[in-house]
């Protein structure tokens, strides 16, 4: 005959604490610039991005050109 099975403990659990909500991160604001300030009276600027010139004009019917 079998001695008796001794129970085991229970296994040992970690207390968890509360968890606080993680609210998303908020949209960056998209940054708008005036025409009239970028341009300062004149009707073309240049535009350095990455070690590249860029052109932009504004024609006499008032649309943009962007060229390279």
């Amino acid at each position: 005959m079998k001695p008796p099975a001794i129970p085991s403990p229970p296994p040992q659990v970690e207390p968890r604490l509360p968890v606080a909500p993680v609210a998303p991160p908020e949209p960056q604001r998209l940054r708008r610039i005036a025409s009239r300030d970028l341009f300062a009276g004149g009707r073309e600027v240049e535009i350095e991005h990455q070690s590249q010139v860029y052109r932009l004009r504004c024609t006499s019917l008032g649309k943009l050109i962007l060229t390279k």
